[in-house]
């Protein structure tokens, strides 16, 4: 059995079972760890943390860490559209462990959850986070909000809200950027082999596929030039 652990949970369907927001939002949460020691981060905990537990548990690994991939409630726990969504808070209640940002995230993900600085460990692009022998990547991605990141893993890409199968993350909310999305995708996510597997944040289009794929299929990254983008957008 390979050392690599990495589950991959619908919201509604694998976990926050009869949620009907939680079915509605197709939220992906994830589980990366290292098989040999047991350990694991949560990618992501939001929706229904104790299931996230329990499927740990049953897998014989335990959290020890989370991974955010930005501030949105939908990912990371809060109020949004008037109702709450769980996340964080709970998940450092039963579990108390680092929180994974990018420093220019920080901010947000405290104001929605309401975690305290010293709970959060933040982050520059390139940064790695080890769990057991498993070594993640932390790759800055700005343009849905200003501290989005992508966790890369081996030959995987947990994207968040940066990048899905069919489109990519919006860039009209608070924070968001056309030009940063624009750079991401073009720039920052171009040197990434085709043979990476993409793991995104939403079930929009599929739940994952390789990046050579992706790149022929998904028109978002068929958009030669900034100013066509612009337009789109």
């Amino acid at each position: 059995m390979a050392r690599l652990y990495l589950r991959q949970l619908l919201a509604g369907r694998d976990f926050a079972l009869g949620d009907a927001a939680a079915t509605q939002m197709q939220n992906f949460v994830y589980l990366i760890g290292d098989r040999d020691v047991g350990e694991c981060l949560v990618v992501d905990p939001a929706w229904g943390v104790r299931d996230l537990m329990r499927v740990a548990e049953a897998d014989d690994m335990k959290i020890v860490g989370a991974l955010a991939t930005h501030y949105h409630p939908d990912h990371v726990g809060g109020t949004m559209f008037g109702f709450t969504v769980e996340g964080l808070p709970t998940l450092m209640e039963l579990c108390p462990c680092p929180v994974h940002v990018h420093k220019l995230e920080a901010a947000g993900v405290r104001q929605v959850t309401g975690l305290s600085k010293s709970d959060l460990v933040e982050h520059d692009s390139g940064d790695r986070v080890t769990v057991g022998g498993v070594e993640i990547e932390l790759l800055h991605t700005p343009g849905h909000t200003p501290g989005s990141q992508c966790f890369r893993v081996k030959d995987a890409l947990v994207a968040g809200d940066t990048l899905f199968l069919q489109g990519c993350g919006r860039v009209d909310l608070p924070g968001g950027d056309v030009d940063e999305m624009y750079y991401t995708l073009t720039q920052r996510l171009a040197s990434l082999p085709d043979d990476t597997v993409l793991f995104p944040g939403h079930a929009y289009g599929g739940e994952n596929a390789p990046l050579g794929v992706v790149r022929r299929t998904n028109p978002y990254l068929q958009v030669k030039d900034l100013e066509t983008w612009r337009r789109h957008h």
